[in-house]
């Protein structure tokens, strides 16, 4: 489906691969210390982080494949109860999940076999959850 929309907004989105419609590409993530929530996913994730220290509400982070940008943000309710609930691809998942403990995160469970992949839920420093899987 086309939206037939030859404006020059259009066409500029068109250019940047986060501006593909019906992607997801942006997210807020809830954060009680932005600066230690952003610490945590260039750690254990590897995730680019922009900002902080002259904006404490507010931090920029681009996720490390490049296709998702977004921001920690406080005074939102944390998520620890999902709702949505998403999952972060990761390569050793046995070591990801060690390195979620190391750096203040908490397993929700020890990784487990679901089909042909390992997945595990865990909370981040907010106490946010999020979820990792690796393909077995």
């Amino acid at each position: 489906m086309t939206t037939g929309d030859d404006s020059p907004a259009a066409r500029s989105a068109s250019a940047n691969p986060l501006a593909v419609h019906g992607k997801v590409s942006y997210m807020e993530i809830p954060a009680l210390d932005v600066d230690r929530s952003a610490a945590f996913y260039a750690d254990v994730f590897g995730w680019t982080t922009t900002g902080g220290h002259a904006d404490e509400q507010r931090r920029s982070f681009e996720d490390a494949s490049g296709q998702i940008i977004g921001a920690w943000v406080t005074g939102r309710a944390i998520s620890s109860t999902p709702g949505i609930l998403p999952y972060v691809y990761v390569a050793a998942i046995h070591g990801v999940a060690d390195a979620i403990g190391r750096h203040g995160g908490v397993l929700a469970r020890p990784v487990y076999e679901q089909g042909d992949l390992w997945v595990t839920e865990f909370r981040d420093p907010a106490g946010n959850m999020l979820g990792i899987w690796q393909f077995r």
